[in-house]
């Protein structure tokens, strides 16, 4: 069986075990995943769900259409000065 006919057989609730495996680093019966496991089970999550999700359900979907959440991103936050409080200036009534 070649990789792609392994990924057409696939069901929705093997694929949810795959990413709940990768999701928590064991099988559902409580055995550790291998780093080449977990590596496998990502690369057939990823390959299932492109044949059968539509883009925005898909493992790593940015959504980039929202152009106020862009912005927002962009505009550099406010800056804030820290002051540093010691124990001279709580005992001397300075703030």
């Amino acid at each position: 069986m070649d990789y792609h006919s392994f990924i057409d057989t696939l069901t929705p609730d093997v694929v949810a075990r795959l990413r709940q495996g990768i999701e928590t680093g064991r099988w559902p019966d409580g055995r550790e995943l291998t780093p080449a496991q977990r590596e496998h089970s990502l690369q057939a999550v990823i390959a299932w769900e492109k044949q059968h999700l539509p883009e925005d359900q898909r493992v790593g979907y940015i959504d980039t259409s929202k152009k106020d959440r862009a912005a927002a991103r962009r505009q550099a936050p406010k800056e804030q000065s820290l002051r540093w409080v010691t124990d001279n200036d709580e005992t001397s009534g300075r703030q």
